[in-house]
């Protein structure tokens, strides 16, 4: 079962690491911004300006990359994603929400996750906020996606798509970004270190474009 926001956990010798997630949400509505916190115990709040495009200036990350390995990822993230939104969902704090339209892939929210995902990994490191500083919004102008609205979903040491899935919606939080139907597209990526302290981090984020 995942943890939420267990920033400072470090996993036991001879144990399986735990699990942890984050989301973040970034609405720009009449140009006031507003953004959701942290599901559990703890919350993040960010502010941002509609995200114009920019040019990706880093080299795009194949689709093994991305995938960490795993088969049919794209295919099998927008089924298990889409699923959970064709169905509805109690997100606990967060109120009830009715079916969803499923979301469309998208390659430059992908390129953005995956190097957010990248980023941690390398770095053992786990927050919305990139080693370098970076905020989502500028991670997803940054892959030249343009939004009007974005959030993010991240989680760490899950072994597949279904346990990460699954954790983010046994979080309340999470489960808000993953059915809000404000978002209209999403990208998936996931990045392995077996050096790092999780294994595998993963980063979702969810967008509706200008």
């Amino acid at each position: 079962m995942g943890m939420l926001d267990a920033m400072n956990t470090t996993p036991s010798r001879g144990s399986s690491p735990p699990h942890r997630c984050r989301f973040l949400a970034v609405w720009l509505l009449l140009g006031l911004a507003a953004c959701g916190g942290g599901g559990g115990n703890s919350s993040e709040d960010a502010a941002a300006s509609p995200g114009g495009a920019s040019s990706p200036s880093t080299p795009l990350a194949t689709s093994t990359e991305i995938s960490c390995g795993f088969a049919d990822f794209q295919a099998e993230a927008l089924r298990l994603v889409n699923a959970r939104r064709a169905v509805g969902a109690t997100c606990g704090a967060r109120g009830s929400f009715a079916a969803a339209p499923a979301l469309a892939w998208d390659t430059q929210l992908a390129q953005a996750a995956y190097r957010h995902s990248r980023d941690m990994a390398d770095h053992d490191h786990f927050s919305h906020t990139g080693t370098d500083g970076s905020t989502l919004g500028a991670r997803v102008s940054a892959a030249g996606y343009a939004w009007s609205g974005v959030g993010e979903n991240i989680g760490a040491g899950y072994g597949s798509l279904q346990s990460v899935v699954d954790g983010w919606m046994a979080s309340d939080g999470h489960c808000a970004n993953l059915m809000s139907p404000g978002f209209t597209q999403l990208g998936l990526a996931c990045a392995r270190n077996s050096a790092s302290s999780y294994g595998l981090y993963w980063t979702l984020d969810l967008a509706r474009p200008q």
